[in-house]
């Protein structure tokens, strides 16, 4: 399918642990995922295994990286991580919140996952990842969450912090859309002028990080993905559903599609609804109503195509 039309945003030998032979075995089904209507009556998704601790933890790592997150707040999240690792070598960290148990629920819970940092230097994208989780344990609905709030590690870490990763790849473009190897290098050649940031890699799924993501997707087998970026302000939407019209502040505005990213491969050609949030601000974070505002308005969008998943209103 070719893309629509849209306007590029910012233009300008070590042992494999048992969770990494995991990944690399979903990643390698991952190509035959079915769309997301197909997977919705799974039965039963295995929580995020819990690897065990070696070296420093998220917070040590993050913390001083993320704006308006305090170290309660980042202790709180309980990041682990996951076993993969990004091309630098940083642990990617992860958080289940599974849903609560209820007697005699015959339905599957809601599947969702949301992911940060895709870009490094999107740090509100993390910081609104990880405060987020506090609220997802606070909401009692029948959802089971996945957070990834630092998918791109070695970014965020750089001094000054860089929208690819440790090779130099733009992660929001490697992701295996169809026709790739034509239209990606193709895209960036001939529309960003080769811009650096924006280099989709030299194969699909070349870079630990989207390996990582795209493995997600397989096993988890999420029915919405919320993908979390910045500095742009508007919200974006791809996938089989209608779009919500606003997450608070932020209104939507389907930028277009392009080769190689999320939206486009889960959206458009997995039929998995891509949420894409803009934030206004790379650096700064939106103000604590701002970050609830948002959060409820994704729950009352998701209880209109989900209604199993309204639960109750979260606590104030």
């Amino acid at each position: 399918m070719a893309p629509r039309s849209g306007v590029e945003r910012g233009a300008s030998a070590q042992r494999p642990t048992p969770a990494q032979t995991t990944l690399v075995t979903a990643a390698r089904n991952a190509a035959s995922l079915p769309a997301a209507d197909a997977v919705v009556p799974a039965p039963v998704v295995a929580a995020a295994p819990v690897a065990e601790p070696s070296g420093p933890g998220a917070c040590a790592l993050f913390l001083q990286r993320l704006p308006s997150v305090s170290r309660t707040q980042c202790e709180e999240a309980l990041l682990t991580p996951s076993g993969s690792v990004s091309a630098h070598g940083v642990p990617l960290f992860w958080r289940d919140v599974p849903a609560p148990v209820v007697r005699g629920a015959a339905d599957a819970p809601l599947r969702v996952l949301i992911a940060g940092a895709i870009h490094g230097d999107e740090l509100t994208a993390a910081a609104l990842a990880l405060r987020w989780i506090a609220l997802a344990e606070q909401s009692e609905r029948p959802v089971h969450w996945r957070f990834i709030p630092v998918l791109n590690p070695d970014g965020l870490l750089a001094k000054p912090a860089t929208r690819t990763n440790g090779r130099g790849v733009d992660l929001n473009r490697n992701f295996p859309t169809p026709g790739w190897e034509k239209d990606a290098p193709l895209y960036w050649d001939k529309r960003t002028k080769r811009d650096p940031r924006r280099f989709p890699g030299k194969s699909p799924l070349s870079e630990p990080e989207s390996q990582f993501l795209h493995a997600q997707m397989a096993a988890f087998r999420p029915q919405l993905i919320v993908s979390i970026h910045a500095p742009y302000g508007v919200l974006d939407f791809d996938g089989p559903l209608s779009p919500p019209e606003r997450l608070g502040r932020l209104w939507l505005d389907q930028v277009g599609i392009f080769p190689g990213s999320l939206g486009n491969y889960g959206g458009v050609h997995r039929g998995m609804p891509v949420v894409t949030i803009e934030l206004p601000h790379a650096l700064n974070m939106p103000a604590d109503f701002e970050v609830r505002s948002m959060w409820r308005d994704l729950l009352r969008w998701m209880g209109e195509h989900w209604p199993e998943a309204l639960g109750t209103e979260p606590r104030p």
